[in-house]
């Protein structure tokens, strides 16, 4: 008769926190390849700055939120499509950008007000972008006519107002890289929202 030694019982499984030693990829591929614990642990780690990027990319606060969740949902869900090339804040961040702006051009707005051209040199952005919904929504769809990089550049630099060092480590790619961008961006954006006006 052939004795059977019983196997140990194995350890009890600690959840992953925010806390966690992991780096971002890391709890991202977790989440890939099937850990439970892994993309919540990485969502709270970045929360408070996914949630301040949603609220300088919206209407208010109800629009922030669920543009917030479904960025969240949309990034939970193609994860696997990450390329590990980027900072990970940074595909989050484009991820939730993109779900502010699509929920922007979504509602469609309409309020009786004159928008004045943007010129190359000047466009404002910073001071109109949150005053205005009528605004807002002629700029989203001109965002939305930008190729992503010059998007992505206005965006961090007019609209969330980072210097040209955050941008850098944002978006992963040198100063002047920031700079040609933003600079191209903003003359397109000069173009697509010159004469334009949304009178009554």
């Amino acid at each position: 008769m052939i004795a059977v030694t019983p196997s140990p019982t194995a350890p009890a499984r600690t959840a992953l926190t925010a806390e966690s030693p992991l780096s971002d990829v890391e709890l991202l591929d977790a989440h890939v390849a099937g850990d439970p614990d892994a993309f919540s642990a990485l969502v709270r780690r970045h929360y408070d700055y996914l949630w301040r990027l949603a609220i300088r990319t919206s209407f208010n606060r109800d629009d922030a939120a669920e543009a917030l969740q479904e960025g969240l949902v949309s990034a939970y869900g193609k994860a696997h499509t990450f390329r590990h090339e980027c900072p990970v804040r940074g595909w989050l961040y484009r991820i939730v950008v993109n779900a502010c702006l699509d929920k922007m051009r979504a509602q469609r707005i309409r309020t009786h007000t004159e928008l004045t051209p943007a010129l190359h040199e000047r466009v404002s952005l910073r001071n109109h972008f949150h005053q205005d919904p009528a605004y807002a929504i002629i700029v989203a769809d001109a965002l939305a006519e930008l190729p992503v990089e010059q998007r992505d550049a206005v965006v961090v630099i007019d609209m969330l107002r980072c210097s040209v060092a955050e941008a850098c480590l944002l978006l992963n790619v040198p100063p002047g890289t920031i700079k040609s961008r933003c600079s191209r961006g903003r003359a397109k954006l000069a173009t697509l929202l010159e004469g334009v006006s949304l009178a009554g």
